[in-house]
């Protein structure tokens, strides 16, 4: 198992992988609810606009890394939220709901709470 053991070295930069790539596709949900781009499938009710505004800055602040662990907590409650008004009503298991996004960015930003914005991120900046 020395090779397994070796990539540990490699979990900042793994986990700043991680924390950007999620951005970058919540940054989609958010464009998709404030700008219609790409076109939603759904209306946007005022409650959804809301949503919007808090994902488009959170995914930015995630993004650069910035205020990670109490943006990951807000935006997990969010997506908690989301998941129990939006996609549990239509059924319980997430493969037919259309909540597996959800529940896993839900999970990916409670994780983000405990471990941190990992490498390449304006958080470190503010440790020196």
């Amino acid at each position: 198992m020395p090779v397994f053991e070796r990539l540990s070295q490699h979990q900042p930069a793994a986990l700043a992988v991680l924390r950007i790539v999620t951005a970058l596709l919540f940054f989609e949900h958010a464009t998709q609810k404030l700008f219609d781009f790409p076109p939603a499938p759904f209306e946007i009710s005022t409650l959804f606009f809301v949503a919007g505004v808090i994902e488009l800055i959170g995914s930015i602040l995630i993004l650069l890394g910035l205020f990670t662990r109490p943006v990951a907590f807000i935006l997990s409650g969010e997506m908690a939220f989301a998941y129990f008004m939006v996609h549990m009503p239509i059924d319980f298991f997430p493969a037919n709901n259309q909540g597996d996004g959800a529940v896993l960015f839900c999970f990916i930003f409670l994780y983000m709470v405990f471990a941190g914005p990992g490498r390449w991120a304006l958080d470190n900046l503010q440790r020196s």
